[in-house]
């Protein structure tokens, strides 16, 4: 059990409305990632879930039931943080174990529920070391392991992996999926960083100022982004936008191809161009394309053994139907 329903809720602090009337509804075991750039209201989203913050009106439902009064200790939901926040003075199993202890666990359940955790996490080893003694993403780990215990309807992450450096951050972003399978429990997981949005959603919320703008699957929101701002937003490195006279020969006032959807060819092409910056990542090298004839300078996404430099010229033809294009409103037009 954890479906999670939001009824045109809303926050304002003080005058100010952070939280327009928003809906919104997270089915039982999906996993469900807030995404949007800094300020766009995700975190105070989840933390309205939470109860952490006091919904200014409308409703939420957890399981059916009237949730919105519900102190947080009693939502059966369980919060990780940005901050590991583990009492550096007890040992892993003590850590993990707290929050049973406040709620009066018996003894033995505590025990058979630690066990459980640290076996899915792989902490089995490290009960008897303290926070100090771990690394960043163990400690995470250790975070996490303190919410499993407590066995909750659902699980709500505000950016966990923001401390950790790259590689942890893969590595903790695969740990987390593989929980998410295991335990088939609903998960909320807030997020500024759109390709762990991408890898690791059953579904993805798109948010900016407080407003929900596209609500789907990964790949959904990839293939067909409702307006310029997810289409932007979705997609590493971004779409390229082009205005002008180009996006009027296709019947829009602003159409976007992604860096992949453009073939690059050295001797015929739509656009003709001049490399500029090269960013060679192994596998993949990415172009940046300038005297184009366009206002804009294009991305063009190539293998990472193309032969091309700085200063080459080329020629770029985007996937005709790879097009997408976008009214003066920056809305999609089918």
């Amino acid at each position: 059990m954890g479906r999670i329903t939001l009824n045109k809720v809303t926050k304002r602090f003080g005058d100010v409305e952070v939280i327009p009337p928003l809906d919104l509804e997270i089915e039982d075991g999906e996993f469900v990632v807030f995404v949007g750039p800094s300020g766009c209201g995700k975190s105070t989203l989840l933390r309205l879930i939470a109860g952490l913050e006091d919904v200014s009106s409308g409703r939420i439902d957890i399981d059916g039931s009237d949730a919105t009064s519900v102190p947080p200790a009693k939502r059966g939901l369980a919060m990780v943080f940005q901050s590991y926040a583990l009492y550096p003075h007890m040992s892993v199993r003590k850590n993990i174990a707290f929050p049973m202890k406040m709620a009066g666990v018996p003894q033995d359940e505590q025990a058979r529920r630690i066990e459980g955790a640290a076996k899915a996490l792989n902490l089995t080893d490290y009960l008897d070391r303290r926070p100090g003694q771990l690394s960043g993403g163990q400690r995470q780990r250790v975070a996490i392991g303190r919410a499993i215990v407590r066995e909750p309807a659902a699980f709500l992450f505000d950016e966990p992996l923001s401390n950790l450096d790259a590689a942890l951050r893969v590595g903790m972003r695969l740990e987390i999926s593989e929980l998410h399978k295991r335990l088939a429990t609903t998960m909320v997981y807030v997020t500024h960083d759109q390709v762990e949005a991408m890898t690791m959603a059953d579904k993805i919320v798109v948010l900016r100022a407080g407003n929900i703008e596209q609500v789907g699957s990964p790949l959904e929101l990839y293939r067909t982004p409702r307006n310029l701002f997810v289409a932007g937003f979705i997609g590493s490195p971004r779409m390229n936008l082009i205005e002008g006279p180009e996006a009027a020969r296709h019947e829009a006032h602003t159409i976007g191809v992604r860096p992949e959807h453009i073939a690059v060819s050295g001797t015929e092409g739509t656009w003709k161009g001049r490399i500029g910056v090269s960013e060679h990542l192994g596998s993949d090298t990415f172009f940046h394309v300038h005297d184009t004839g366009l206002a804009e300078t294009l991305t063009v996404r190539a293998g990472g053994e193309v032969d091309l430099h700085h200063g080459d010229t080329v020629y770029l033809t985007p996937e005709a139907d790879k097009i997408h294009r976008f009214d003066r409103k920056g809305l999609r037009i089918a």
